[in-house]
């Protein structure tokens, strides 16, 4: 019977809780910075995607401070920072509403922000849920690191991202009901939402996180430059995390490119947190499962299964556009080819995501997981910087915002718009190309690193 301490439990409990608001907020992101803010789909592309890139950028910077300060001191400054982030989203629109600039007793969208420089104020908000969120990418995983062995370390990270995945489940839950009961203010009102799921983890951490790991802990900040230069020196993990970025490119469009995509092409009807959260749900059921399976292969092998799966996934996600049929057991074709996408989505996360974070840590000397995991998270950061700008470039492209064919009183041209998304489903041909650079590209570093392995078995004999 396998025994982990209270740290590793509440780490893994509170990252639930974190998990559970950002994804409340982040599967509807581009639609509340257009819908509420008034951004076009090119710039709430762009903005959704500095954002989320950020978020997986700063680990490597806040890993090593989160080294040297302690984790239990990061993650209540974490904690801290994401309940203001979320609840300054929240008020924000609130405040603009009581200045006069939107009337929600008249319209769900707000008005007189299209061509203000107020819109650029939700800025700085965003910047508070970037900084907590980079101590939360680095801490927690770090946290599974220290807290675990060699031996017991997949397994360790199997149980976090199954918690990752049941915070996931519930935050999407709530997205569809509030957006269909109020509308875009439903959008804002998730904020507050979230502010409330990051305090509650904020007291748990401070009466509950307690630690006997603290190396690493007081080092000179020369020290940490030096072991920040070392890990990206590292060609091997820099390159691993270069072609795993290709698997969170695909990945990422179930935030960036499929709330609107299905919005658009089946009606305000559609569901997409329903959709978004078959990811989870599959990844809850499945990751314990697939970890043991995969427990006596190399972690490479895991994750070469699961890059070959993720390009199938995208063409699958393209044909719901192309049948010309009413619907599929009861559901819209889009729907339902989006919904199997996702589930094979998930299934290859299951395979690539722990196996990842756990290669990456056993690269990490004591005291130095943080930053090591830290740096695993820069994948993301050049797949949704990429990924989301491409995004909103395709979406303009194939299926442009149904309002933009809007006559004076406000209907829509049905024949103008049906040709102006005929061709929708070759979004996803563009992430069908992407992944199966980057399988070929994980088949090609995998074989490379094994001959590379055996040379320098072969000297030490």
């Amino acid at each position: 019977m396998i025994k982990y301490s209270k740290a590793f439990w509440t780490a893994n409990f509170v990252e639930l809780l974190e998990r559970l608001a950002y994804y409340a907020v982040f599967i509807v992101i581009t639609l509340y910075l257009s819908n509420v803010w008034g951004f076009s789909d090119v710039e709430a592309g762009i903005i959704a995607g500095v954002f989320s890139a950020s978020l997986y950028l700063l680990p490597t910077f806040a890993g090593a401070y989160a080294d040297r300060i302690g984790f239990r001191s990061a993650i209540i400054l974490a904690f801290f920072l994401l309940t203001i982030g979320y609840g300054g989203l929240g008020l924000l629109p609130t405040l603009l509403e009581s200045a006069g600039l939107v009337n929600y007793e008249m319209t769900t969208t707000f008005t007189g922000l299209n061509e203000s420089w107020l819109r650029w104020s939700i800025a700085p908000v965003l910047v508070f849920v970037v900084i907590g969120g980079a101590f939360i990418k680095a801490v927690i995983s770090g946290t599974i690191a220290r807290e675990t062995t060699t031996e017991n370390r997949a397994k360790g990270y199997a149980i976090f991202y199954m918690m990752v995945n049941i915070g996931a489940f519930i935050g999407k839950t709530v997205v569809d009901p509030l957006r269909r009961s109020m509308g875009d203010q439903g959008l804002v009102y998730l904020n507050y939402f979230s502010a409330f799921m990051t305090f509650a983890a904020l007291v748990l951490v401070i009466f509950f996180y307690k630690s006997t790991k603290t190396e690493g802990q007081g080092k000179s900040f020369s020290e940490i430059g030096r072991s920040m230069l070392k890990v990206a020196m590292n060609g091997r993990l820099m390159l691993l995390m270069i072609i795993i970025s290709g698997f969170w490119m695909i990945q990422s469009q179930m935030y960036a490119t499929m709330p609107k995509y299905v919005i658009r092409l089946i009606g305000e009807g559609a569901s997409p947190g329903w959709y978004a959260n078959v990811n989870p749900l599959v990844v809850f059921i499945s990751v314990n499962f697939v970890t043991s399976f995969m427990k006596n292969r190399k972690a490479l092998t895991s994750m070469l299964i699961g890059m070959f799966i993720i390009p199938f996934s995208a063409l699958v996600m393209s044909i719901g556009n192309q049948l010309d049929i009413p619907s599929i057991l009861g559901m819209h074709p889009v729907a339902f080819m989006m919904i199997i996408g996702i589930g094979m989505q998930a299934l290859a996360e299951c395979f690539i995501s722990p196996r990842y974070l756990e290669y990456f840590s056993l690269q990490a000397p004591e005291g130095e997981e943080g930053l090591y995991l830290g740096f695993s998270h820069l994948h993301s950061f050049f797949s949704f910087l990429f990924a989301f700008g491409l995004s909103g470039f395709l979406l303009e492209k194939y299926c442009p915002d149904p309002r933009l064919f809007m006559d004076t009183n406000g209907v829509i041209d049905t024949i103008s718009y049906s040709a102006a998304t005929a061709h929708a489903h070759y979004i996803w041909y563009y992430f069908v190309g992407i992944g199966a650079i980057s399988a070929i590209a994980l088949i090609i570093y995998a074989q490379v690193n094994r001959r590379r392995d055996a040379k320098t078995e072969a000297k030490q004999l």
